[in-house]
């Protein structure tokens, strides 16, 4: 926020989690994913890109994330009470932290989220990430693959999961994701216990 034509920065960290958050229970939102072909959707990048999920080839980790605050701005109104709605910093940091282990499991990686290109410009700069981010603005990918989302504010925003695609199609999601700071590993994790199949 700005006071007197003075930035003022937030009085909590964004880059840490807070003590006692509500933990988000599965309500089976995301049971119809597994297997689904990723729709042939155009989604911009941070790079000025245009990526399509579903033409890559190989493995991609696809972590979709709400709203990652600003420094300078406040977040929507009860955002901490809001079920798995905080920590897409925390989040987004540790993959940027893992980033070469998931390289090295031969898997890309990309963040996805509501917000505008140039919104998330800002993140891309601020924490430094290694990899791009998709803007789903119009709600499209959301919508064609039926993700959960949740209101806040007049925005629509995407619940937090992560998807594993393999060829164009979703082989392991995670959801809930809690607490998001160790989403990352998980993933890793994962691909280390699964890896590819050359037949594949």
């Amino acid at each position: 926020m700005v006071v007197r034509g003075v930035l003022m920065l937030r009085n909590d960290n964004l880059y840490e989690l807070p003590q006692n958050l509500p933990v988000p229970v599965d309500d089976g939102a995301t049971n119809h994913l597994v297997g689904l072909q990723v729709p042939a959707i155009a989604l911009m990048s941070t790079a000025g890109n245009i990526v399509d999920l579903g033409s890559i080839s190989g493995r991609t980790v696809v972590y979709c994330y709400p709203l990652t605050g600003k420094p300078d701005a406040d977040l929507p109104k009860g955002w901490n009470d809001t079920v798995g709605a905080r920590g897409c910093t925390p989040q987004a940091c540790a993959f940027r932290d893992y980033y070469r282990e998931l390289q090295a499991l031969g898997s890309g990686c990309f963040g996805l989220s509501a917000q505008t290109t140039k919104y998330q410009q800002e993140a891309v700069r601020r924490l430094h990430l290694p990899f791009e981010l998709l803007s789903d603005s119009q709600l499209m990918f959301a919508k064609a693959l039926r993700l959960p989302t949740f209101e806040v504010e007049l925005m629509t925003l995407i619940k937090r999961l992560t998807l594993i695609v393999e060829n164009g199609r979703i082989e392991k999601v995670f959801y809930p994701v809690f607490p998001p700071d160790r989403n990352a590993e998980q993933v890793i994790d994962w691909l280390a216990q699964n890896p590819q199949r050359d037949d594949k």
